[in-house]
């Protein structure tokens, strides 16, 4: 199975596997890609960023859901509570909305490599202080 390769703020890279349990989420998510777009910060869920969807609705139900992805756990709420949003945690978080907790479906996870847990930390920096950053997640392989 392919990866995926993320750029985020143009020179945040990243390396990513799909996750197994999610099979119908991979899918779907593969017919997003490539997804440009801007990561912001999840100032509700704790240390998380995510990519705002809209009222863009995959047509996926829950699958390898949580509500507390870990740090380079990509995750997809797929809309109905509160908009679709792809969840980028960078530290301790839970899936939520102004609306409450949310559960979203872990469809990816970033490879750990040297820096990755820093990078990872860079991001939410970024998105918490400077504002919102450039995003790019593309299929390798």
């Amino acid at each position: 199975m392919s990866d995926l390769s993320i750029r985020v703020g143009g020179d945040l890279h990243f390396s990513a596997r799909w996750e197994p349990a999610a099979p119908r989420t991979i899918e779907a998510i593969r017919s997003m890609l490539p997804i440009q777009g801007r990561i912001i910060h999840c100032r509700w869920s704790g240390e998380s960023t995510w990519i705002p969807l809209g009222d863009f609705r995959p047509g996926i139900d829950y699958e390898n859901h949580t509500s507390h992805p870990a740090p380079g756990q990509l995750a997809i709420y797929p809309g109905g509570i509160s908009e679709c949003e792809i969840f980028f945690p960078y530290g301790a978080c839970t899936t939520s909305s102004k609306v409450g907790q949310l559960a979203a479906n872990h469809f990816a996870t970033i490879l750990s490599d040297d820096g990755w847990e820093d990078r990872l930390r860079e991001v939410g920096r970024r998105a918490l202080w400077d504002g919102a950053q450039s995003i790019e997640i593309v299929e390798t392989g």
